[in-house]
């Protein structure tokens, strides 16, 4: 499917979700014909008959779109973006200007991405109306260009943080949530709990990204416990913070990978749903049997040309778009777990019960 077959297709489910929404519209305007085969129908999937606004302001909701409608397949990739600085001065290809960074945000909510943290993802919490994609923002290194906060209390212009809620209050469906993944000086190291506090008021997940940033392959497994629960304990310290996830510095692994999940330095104790690395290719979804917590991929956030282009988010995206039957669609039901019964993959026997598999539409 080329460029614009993508975009034919992304205006296709628009319409129909967009028609979606206008039935419910019909129904609470209480607008309704003489014939009663166009009642609606209530929760319970009975008939519900119409109901005069003059004597009620409630109204039925409308009916969902089955899985089939929206191409549900909840066992699809989930992509997981890696970014670093975001400066108008790129000194790495892991650098992105301001523009490119909203342009690439720009793109998620026009192709219909719900941005959700790695700690919903990795726990199984995927919660986006149905026909919509999740994908994971995350922010290593705590660099004052995420995040900074200026004089009136608010995101200074042009950080990450401020560009995702401009991006948020043109698409009401795209999120302002990220994952930030702290290392020592959490954001210039001016006023560090309130920006601490502020990111975590704010629906944004605070992870761990070790004490000082170290190769932990590199490490004694002592060291390398007293680097984790360090940086947990910094961030628990000024927050009531749940830190369930942590990126590894450099994307490399202590000796011991177990150590990276969980243990225990200076009476710290710590306990991670996902170990992410650099990684170059999207994420299983949780669900299935290849959802690996140790080793979570990631995709550097990155233009279509230039070095290791092939694995960025430009060239990710453009195949997830070509391929969207690989690609992770909510049915809108945080609930249930729905995927095409034609499809290769196949959910976690942990996850089974929750799991409902469906005829594709022809």
């Amino acid at each position: 499917m080329g460029l614009s077959s993508r975009h034919l297709a992304s205006n296709r489910l628009r319409a129909l979700l967009v028609s979606t929404v206008a039935l419910g519209l019909l129904a609470a305007s209480g607008c309704a014909t003489g014939d009663s085969s166009q009642a609606s129908s209530n929760t319970d999937g009975g008939a519900t008959a119409p109901t005069s606004t003059a004597t009620s302001s409630a109204a039925p909701s409308s009916k969902p779109p089955s899985p089939a409608e929206v191409g549900a397949n909840e066992l699809g990739k989930i992509p997981i973006l890696m970014y670093h600085r975001i400066t108008p001065d790129p000194q790495s290809v892991y650098d992105r200007t301001p523009e490119a960074f909203r342009a690439e945000l720009q793109r998620l909510a026009e192709e219909n991405y719900v941005p959700i943290t790695t700690a919903d993802y990795a726990a199984g919490r995927i919660d986006t109306p149905a026909g919509t994609h999740p994908v994971v923002l995350t922010f290593d290194d705590a660099s004052t260009s995420q995040f900074r906060l200026d004089s009136s209390g608010e995101p200074a212009a042009n950080t990450a943080v401020a560009i995702m809620r401009e991006v948020a209050a043109q698409h009401p469906d795209f999120r302002a949530t990220a994952s930030f993944y702290i290392t020592t000086p959490p954001f210039g190291g001016d006023d560090v709990a309130r920006s601490l506090r502020w990111l975590q008021e704010h629906g944004f997940e605070l992870g761990n990204h070790t004490l000082d940033h170290p190769t932990l392959s590199a490490e004694s497994p002592s060291e390398v416990k007293h680097q984790i629960a360090g940086m947990q304990r910094r961030i628990t310290k000024t927050t009531d913070a749940e830190v369930s996830t942590i990126a590894l510095p450099h994307g490399v692994h202590p000796d011991r990978e177990e150590l990276a999940r969980s243990g225990e330095s200076d009476g710290v104790r710590y306990e991670h749903d996902a170990v992410l690395l650099v990684g170059a290719r999207p994420a299983p979804a949780p669900f299935t049997r290849r959802f690996d917590p140790l080793n979570v991929p990631r995709i550097r956030s990155q233009g279509g040309e230039g070095e290791s282009a092939k694995f960025g988010s430009t060239v990710w995206l453009d195949k997830l778009a070509d391929n969207p039957s690989v690609r992770y669609t909510s049915d809108g039901n945080p609930d249930v777990i729905s995927y095409p019964s034609n499809g290769s993959r196949k959910p976690a026997q942990r996850y089974a019960e929750r799991a409902e598999s469906y005829q594709p539409s022809e």
